[in-house]
């Protein structure tokens, strides 16, 4: 090894939080708290320490993984850190699309849409505290902030739509002859075609069952930080 890839390893000192726990137990705390494995979530944060102009040092990551994370016991190929920076990219988009529903959908109020944004922010802060990244208290209230304002538009605009499809749904019934142009104008039967073939198709991929873990403690929710996101303005 030359001294420039000994110097990057002795310098890269996170993860060291869980020096000693298995990858088993490490994988187990994640899948009871979010959709990634230990392995997305190793080489997600590699991939963006190491990251240069020209992309991740994929090589570099793979070949030397051990060293840099305590609970990875064997080296990577690049296709393999290629595949799981790309399997958590995927995790991370489809997630986001289940949260955006269910703010859409209704299901949440406003208050309750605050409360998972609380405990989602604290989970991530943990995991951001076991791997030793370190964030600026002005961004992190920055983050905070905006997407406190997001949600609670999307909150309030998903209340409003519902609002006045209901609306428009008794009108129809007096009027059975009547079409809301709206709603003809900004559906793309195209779109929906290929979401219905993917969910119909033969080889859509099956529903993985849920894994089983283990009791792990994080940090306590206290009745002052549930309102945190309230609060902020």
């Amino acid at each position: 090894m030359d001294d420039d890839s000994q110097n990057e390893i002795n310098k890269y000192r996170k993860f060291k939080k869980v020096d000693g726990a298995t990858y088993r137990k490490v994988n187990q705390f994640l899948r009871k708290r979010t959709y990634i494995t230990a392995r997305e979530w190793a080489l997600a944060r590699l991939c963006t320490d190491f990251r240069t102009a020209g992309g991740a040092e994929m090589t570099f990551i793979g070949k030397h993984l051990p060293e840099l994370v305590p609970f990875m016991e064997e080296p990577y190929s690049p296709q393999a850190v290629n595949q799981a920076r790309h399997s958590f990219k995927k995790k991370v988009r489809k997630a986001s699309a289940t949260f955006f529903y269910g703010a859409m959908c209704g299901f949440f109020t406003t208050d309750e849409l605050d409360d998972l944004l609380f405990e989602a922010s604290e989970v991530s802060r943990f995991l951001l505290e076991v791997e030793g990244t370190t964030l600026d208290i002005d961004e992190e209230i920055d983050i905070e902030d905006r997407i406190t304002r997001v949600m609670r538009s999307v909150g309030e605009t998903a209340k409003t739509i519902l609002t006045q499809r209901t609306d428009s749904t008794l009108a129809d019934k007096t009027s059975p002859q009547k079409q809301s142009s709206e709603e003809t104008d900004t559906q793309d039967p195209d779109a929906s075609h290929n979401y219905l073939t993917d969910i119909t198709s033969e080889n859509a991929p099956p529903f993985l069952p849920n894994a089983k873990g283990v009791n792990t403690s994080i940090p306590t929710e206290d009745s002052k930080g549930k309102n945190k996101f309230r609060n902020q303005k």
